[in-house]
């Protein structure tokens, strides 16, 4: 649940920073920070596991994590673009905690291992989607870029393979999943990995030629 909460914190900040950006009073950059950190939450619960209360409204220090980093963006603002190498190390974890989190409580709610990849996938990228759509952005899940939701599932894979497989128990298969999206988001931010648009076959030419 700590670690949990840790992600809800540092997923707050990345919206109360936008939120900031876009020039929202303090009711707004709050509501943007509770939407980035918890919607991927909101998301699992109402929408995909529909199991009554929501988590996040079932815990308080879910909320007290967001107003606090509602709070230190408030003070902070910019600055805090200082620190973005902790940024990315801190959100590359959460991004794994989150996958698997919403993979497992899917799976003990008796989804099928492909749905409950889903759920985990909508877990860990639903906040930001929600985010950039309040904000009036093009979502980054929409274009190419870095890895980011492919990191997420290649860790709800690998959480999936050695659960369900291998057979390890879940808190060690949950740690070589996070380990394995942590590794891989950073690596593509590292040595500037994307991913490419897409360009149907069709359209393709063998005989194509530069000019």
């Amino acid at each position: 649940m700590s670690f949990e909460v840790a992600a809800v914190f540092m997923f707050g900040i990345t919206g109360a920073l936008a939120g900031i950006e876009r020039r929202y009073d303090v009711v707004g950059v709050f509501v943007i920070a509770l939407i980035s950190a918890t919607g991927g939450g909101l998301l699992r619960d109402s929408v995909f596991l529909a199991q009554g209360i929501p988590q996040v409204l079932q815990n308080a220090d879910y909320l007290y994590a967001v107003a606090l980093a509602t709070v230190v963006c408030l003070i902070g603002g910019n600055h805090l673009t200082r620190f973005r190498l902790i940024f990315l190390l801190v959100d590359a974890a959460g991004l794994g905690i989150y996958a698997v989190v919403g993979t497992q409580r899917a799976l003990g709610a008796g989804l099928p291992a492909a749905a409950a990849a889903c759920v985990g996938l909508v877990n860990a990228v639903g906040g930001g989607v929600l985010r950039d759509v309040l904000t009036g952005r093009e979502t980054l899940l929409m274009k190419p870029g870095e890895f980011y939701v492919m990191a997420a599932a290649i860790g709800t894979a690998v959480f999936l393979t050695l659960l369900l497989w291998v057979h390890l128990a879940a808190t060690e298969a949950a740690w070589w999943s996070i380990a394995a999206t942590f590794l891989i988001r950073v690596a593509a931010v590292r040595f500037n990995w994307t991913t490419r648009e897409v360009r149907p076959l069709l359209e393709r030419s063998l005989f194509d030629r530069p000019q």
